[in-house]
């Protein structure tokens, strides 16, 4: 019969000191993800606000980092530190002389990051904006609802679907299939109110479906840790 080789010294004060780490996490699941999410949602403010400073670098380096997540128009952004926090399309093919609905005028209005009349945009658009912002707005509040004692049940699949997708899905697609290069309806462009209203349930609802499932889960980890954490002391 073979027997199970013994655990070294060194590789069980390893196992023991991972666990506490996984325990941790654990416990402090909620903070990592809502700290992440504020870091993911501040940077992209930070790029005009370094722009303004005449820093271009570094605020290139952010616009170029949030690139391949966000179409980043400049006529469906943010903007700070000009005459008006956004500009729709007609105001800003005026401003700009860059046609919006213009397939190839769409390069340049992706790289148009704005100047010192219009102002800076911010790194990702209205609706990213909303989605992300509604994402730490309900974390934080999900975690007051935890620290008072509250049990959060996770939305119903049916009220996420009315009021998460449903929503944004129809903004959404009616601007895209409006739109070059496919023109299926009348042509419609979104405003700055419905792209943050669309985004913010969107991303807010995510978390009221996904976080009570998180929270179960994580506590069912550190559980399962803290009897082995237990065994090891005896």
């Amino acid at each position: 019969m073979s027997s199970t080789p013994a655990v070294s010294g060194r590789t069980r004060s390893f196992i023991i000191w991972l666990d506490k780490q996984i325990y941790s996490l654990a416990t402090h699941w909620l903070a990592v993800f809502n700290f992440f999410v504020f870091i993911y949602v501040g940077l992209p403010f930070l790029a005009p606000i370094l722009m303004k400073m005449g820093l271009d670098f570094p605020a290139t380096v952010i616009y170029k980092a949030y690139s391949p997540l966000c179409h980043q128009f400049a006529f469906r952004s943010w903007f700070l530190f000009g005459e008006q926090v956004a500009y729709e399309a007609p105001q800003f093919k005026a401003l700009t002389g860059i046609d919006p609905y213009n397939l190839l005028d769409r390069f340049a209005a992706r790289d148009f990051v704005g100047n010192a009349v219009m102002g800076f945009k911010v790194a990702y658009c209205e609706r990213d904006v909303a989605i992300y912002g509604g994402i730490l707005l309900a974390g934080i509040i999900f975690g007051i609802a935890r620290v008072s004692g509250l049990q959060v049940k996770p939305l119903h699949w049916l009220l996420y679907g009315l009021i998460g997708i449903v929503p944004i899905g129809l903004d959404g697609f009616s601007q895209l299939f409006s739109q070059p290069p496919f023109n299926f309806i009348t042509l419609r462009e979104s405003t700055p109110f419905f792209r943050t209203l669309t985004g913010f349930l969107f991303g807010s609802m995510n978390v009221w479906l996904a976080y009570p499932y998180l929270e179960e889960s994580f506590l069912e980890i550190k559980n399962d840790i803290h009897l082995k954490l237990e065994r090891a002391r005896l």
